[in-house]
C-alpha cells in the first residue's frame, strides 16, 4: 500500500511536468496534478510524523508514537477502564449475554454434559496425582493440628452436644448401641459371667457364684431389652439428663472445660492420630481416583445425570436463571472493583517496556495499511480540489 501511494505521487509529478505551462484542457490536468502532489506530500508528512521524523529531520511534533508511547499506554488504560470496566457496562453485557440460559441449553445435551464430566474428571485425576501425601501430612501437622490446639474445644463441643440433644439426633446412635449391646449379651454369656466371676469373693462357693452371675446376666439381658423396646424408658431419660449436664458443664464449668482441653491435646498429640488420618486420606484418594477413571462408573454417570437435570432446570426455571445471572454479575463486578486497576495496568506496563522504535514499528504494521489509504485519498481528493479551484479561477 505504501508503494501504491508513492506510485500515485510519482504519477502526479510526471503528469505535472508533462503538462507544465499548458492551457485549455491540459491546464486543468496540470492544476489537478499539482494539487495531487500537495495533498500526497501533506498526508505523507502527517502519516510519517506519527511514527518517525520525516526525512530524518527533528521537526517539532513528529515521531509521536516513539516519544509519547507511555502517555498513549496510560490513555488507553484509562479508556478501557472508563468504558469497559464499569459496573453498568458489565451488568448490561451479562444481561444481554443470558449466560445461564445458554448454559442450560448447552448442558441439556447429554453429550455436552458427558464432555464436562470427562474434562472435570481428567483435571481432578491430575490434581490427585500431583497432591503428594507428604505435603498433606505437613499441612496437617504444621498448620491444622497447632491451630486446633489453640482453638478451645469445650464451647464447640458443648454447643454441638446441646444442639444434638435439642433435635434428638442422638437417639439413632443410642438405639444402635442398645441393639448391638443386646445381641452381644445374648451371644456372649460365658464372657459376661467370666468377667463378673473375677469380682466374686474368694470365700464364696463356686456354685453360688455361678448362680449369681447367671442371674445377673439374665437381668442384664432383660433390662437392655426393656430399654431397647421403650423409647420413654427411665434409663434413656437418665442418659439424656447426663448428656445435658455434660453439655452445660462444657459451656460453663471450668473444671470440665479444662479436662476437655487436656483430652483434646492428648488426642492431637497422639502419634497414631496423624498416621491413621493419612491412611484414611490415602484410601479416599485412591477410591476417588478409581471412580473418576471409570467412564461408566456410578460416580461419573451420576454427575452426567445431575448436569443434564440442572441444564433442564435452567431452561425452565426463570427465577433460577435470574438468581444465577445476578450472582455472575455480582462476581464480575466484585472482580473488576477489586482487580480492575491491576488488569488495566497491564496495558501501561506492557507499553512502557516496549522500545520506542519497536512500538512504532508494531503499531505501523497493524494500522499502516489504513494509513496508506489516507495518503491515496489525499492524492485523489487533492487533485479533484485542484481542478475545482482552477475551474473557479478560470470563471472569475
Amino acid at each position: 500500500m505504501r508503494s501504491l501511494a508513492v506510485g500515485l505521487l510519482v504519477l502526479a509529478a510526471v503528469v505535472y511536468l508533462l503538462t507544465l505551462d499548458a492551457g485549455g484542457f491540459w491546464g486543468y490536468v496540470n492544476a489537478g496534478a499539482e494539487a495531487s502532489m500537495v495533498g500526497a506530500i501533506a498526508d505523507w508528512f502527517a502519516v510519517t510524523a506519527l511514527f518517525k521524523h520525516p526525512l530524518g529531520l527533528p521537526i517539532p511534533h513528529t515521531a509521536l508514537v516513539p516519544k509519547r508511547k507511555d502517555e498513549f499506554g496510560k490513555s488507553l488504560e484509562s479508556f478501557v477502564q472508563e468504558n469497559f470496566l464499569q459496573e453498568g457496562v458489565i451488568r448490561d453485557r451479562l444481561a444481554v449475554a443470558s449466560v445461564s440460559a445458554r448454559a442450560g441449553e448447552w448442558l441439556s445435551d447429554p453429550a455436552n454434559a458427558a464432555r464436562v464430566v470427562a474434562e472435570a474428571s481428567s483435571l481432578l485425576t491430575v490434581g490427585l496425582e500431583k497432591l503428594r501425601d507428604s505435603d498433606v501430612e505437613a499441612l496437617v501437622a504444621e498448620v491444622l493440628i497447632p491451630r486446633l490446639k489453640e482453638e478451645p474445644i469445650a464451647p464447640i463441643a458443648g454447643n454441638l452436644l446441646a444442639e444434638i440433644l435439642t433435635d434428638d439426633a442422638h437417639h439413632g446412635l443410642v438405639d444402635l448401641a442398645l441393639e448391638e449391646g443386646y445381641h452381644w449379651l445374648v451371644h456372649n454369656q460365658e464372657t459376661f459371667t467370666a468377667v463378673l466371676g473375677e469380682r466374686a469373693p474368694w470365700w464364696a462357693p463356686d456354685r453360688l457364684n455361678e448362680l449369681v452371675t447367671e442371674r445377673v446376666h439374665l437381668e442384664a439381658v432383660r433390662w437392655v431389652a426393656d430399654i431397647r423396646a421403650d423409647p420413654q424408658h427411665r434409663a434413656r431419660q437418665a442418659f439424656d439428663s447426663l448428656l445435658r449436664q455434660l453439655a452445660d458443664d462444657l459451656l460453663s464449668r471450668p473444671e470440665t472445660q479444662e479436662r476437655a482441653e487436656r483430652l483434646k491435646v492428648r488426642l492431637l498429640e497422639h502419634p497414631q492420630l496423624l498416621a491413621s488420618g493419612m491412611a484414611v486420606f490415602d484410601a479416599f484418594k485412591k477410591a476417588l481416583r478409581d471412580a473418576l477413571a471409570d467412564d461408566q462408573g456410578p460416580l461419573r454417570e451420576r454427575a452426567r445425570d445431575e448436569l443434564v437435570a440442572f441444564g433442564g432446570r435452567l431452561r425452565t426455571d426463570a427465577a433460577l436463571r435470574a438468581r444465577l445471572d445476578g450472582t455472575a454479575a455480582d462476581a464480575a463486578v466484585f472482580v473488576v472493583r477489586r482487580y480492575g486497576g491491576e488488569l488495566t495496568a497491564v496495558i501501561t506496563h506492557t507499553v512502557e517496556r516496549w522500545d520506542g522504535r519497536e512500538a512504532a514499528r508494531r503499531i505501523e504494521l497493524q494500522v499502516g495499511r489504513d494509513l496508506q489509504f489516507i495518503r491515496i485519498n489525499g492524492t485523489i481528493v487533492g487533485g479533484l480540489v485542484g481542478v475545482l479551484i482552477h475551474a473557479i479561477t478560470g470563471v472569475m
